[in-house]
């Protein structure tokens, strides 16, 4: 009987979702930054604060997300957030997933890490 109910308990919670949390940002790149130990950070004008969202050496891994951005889609990212503050264009829609994503856009805790799942910049 303790066997099943372990047995039970164990799949149960195997099968929670991994995915801690999204949050859904938008405006023009306010900031891009980039931090000693080799992150990038951004801030969007809807944004309290910048966030960490990839390193350009390594697989960058956030808590509370199952997918990674490797190095060369950091560059590639980073390139785009570059051409899109000087150009003064808007992201239309920006996804924040991990473990420390908040549940509106301006209320970051500072020096927070997340996954961007996907970004929409507007034509």
């Amino acid at each position: 009987m303790e066997r099943n109910i372990l047995i039970l308990i164990t799949t149960a919670l195997m099968s929670l979702n991994v995915h801690a949390g999204t949050v859904t940002c938008s405006g023009k790149v306010t900031s891009l930054a980039y931090h000693a130990d080799n992150k990038l950070m951004i801030q969007l004008s809807s944004m309290n604060t910048p966030v960490f969202f990839c390193s350009p050496d390594t697989d960058w891994v956030v808590s509370g997300t199952g997918h990674k951005t490797g190095p060369e889609t950091c560059k590639t990212m980073y390139s785009s957030f570059l051409a899109a503050k000087m150009a003064e264009k808007s992201i239309s829609s920006m996804y924040f997933d991990g473990a420390s994503v908040p549940k509106t856009c301006n209320t970051w805790e500072k020096w927070r890490s997340a996954n961007i799942r996907f970004y929409k910049l507007n034509d």
